[in-house]
């Protein structure tokens, strides 16, 4: 299965970014104009999220007419109430009956080490994200939710390397298209899925990618350096399927084996990873399909997050790894 395109290819998906490339951080906003089935899993132990309990099978509300995913920690939720601003202007939301409320789930990644502490994704660029949002391919790298994003600061902050956003899709027989976007913010080092090489980690003060394992076994107790919270991986997936809200959940679950393809170790009680599942319908699917298939593509738009990524906010990016032989970084 060959893996390119964006997001977008998703029939129904618009996709818009915005950021402070001074202050290093942004937030990126996934619109759904007619609305989408949506569900989430969250794996990671220090989640920053809004309206996610709502998600849940067994909550009333079963379309979402976007997600905001954003830079900023905590403060950063404050971007969706911008992208919901955005859409009620356009009469884009549930109608209550008293008028229009636009239902967008968020969730936030810690930038704050990397750029201007002081300087979060407010309701302003959460609007101007949503209203940015367009079909035309994702931009990846150091732009929106990806734009302070890092990994591999197992070791501490000193060690990391600059990450990004990444997006990917796939079509199979029958019109069923699936794809993804990433914002990587990771604890641990990203590897190749496919290769299994080691894309970003943690390096030693020789410019070396160190091995991730041994450094989570020299600290039995904690990481050293490592505030809690201040990892985060977040993926929106959708399709095209025709599939229900439980059915959605599942696919979340099971897309979260895309992660643990790529980083390692992922869902520590330092990370907030979450999946949003999502579903615009029109074709037949088996919901195994669409699970297995969707945590391939967000494998692949991991690799690609890191890929694209420059480096920046003091921090180097695989791209300037390309000459520099690596250590041996394997797991067990």
């Amino acid at each position: 299965m060959t893996t390119a395109g964006s997001l977008v290819d998703v029939p129904g998906t618009k996709v818009g970014h915005a950021h402070d490339p001074r202050a290093w951080t942004g937030c990126t906003a996934i619109v759904w104009e007619k609305g989408a089935l949506c569900s989430v899993d969250v794996r990671g132990s220090a989640p920053g999220t809004r309206e996610t309990d709502l998600l849940d099978p067994t909550c009333l509300v079963d379309r979402v007419h976007a997600v905001c995913l954003s830079g900023g920690s905590g403060f950063g939720l404050d971007a969706a109430t911008g992208v919901a601003a955005y859409l009620e202007e356009r009469g884009i939301g549930a109608d209550v009956g008293y008028g229009i409320v636009p239902i967008v789930p968020a969730a936030v990644l810690f930038d704050l080490s990397v750029g201007d502490p002081k300087v979060r994704p407010d309701k302003a660029m959460g609007y101007a994200a949503a209203s940015r949002a367009t079909d035309a391919p994702v931009q990846e790298g150091n732009v929106g939710a990806g734009c302070g994003a890092s990994v591999g600061k197992i070791g501490g902050f000193a060690k990391a390397m600059k990450s990004g956003l990444g997006s990917a899709s796939v079509r199979l027989p029958g019109g069923l298209v699936i794809g993804a976007v990433v914002a990587v913010n990771a604890l641990g080092e990203v590897r190749d899925p496919a290769t299994r090489e080691v894309l970003a980690g943690p390096l030693n003060p020789d410019g070396l990618l160190e091995d991730s394992h041994e450094l989570l076994i020299r600290q039995p107790f904690s990481f050293t350096g490592v505030p809690k919270g201040t990892n985060t991986t977040l993926a929106v997936v959708a399709s095209n399927a025709n599939l229900t809200k439980a059915e959605l959940k599942k696919v979340a679950e099971m897309t979260h084996d895309g992660f643990a393809r790529t980083i390692y170790p992922v869902h520590t009680m330092y990370d907030g990873d979450a999946v949003f599942a999502a579903s615009t319908g029109g074709v037949d699917a088996s919901v195994d399909v669409v699970g297995a298939v969707s945590a391939q593509v967000v494998a692949e738009a991991i690799a690609r997050a890191v890929r694209s990524a420059e480096s920046g906010g003091g921090l180097p990016a695989h791209r300037d790894l390309k000459n520099v032989r690596q250590g041996d970084g394997s797991k067990p």
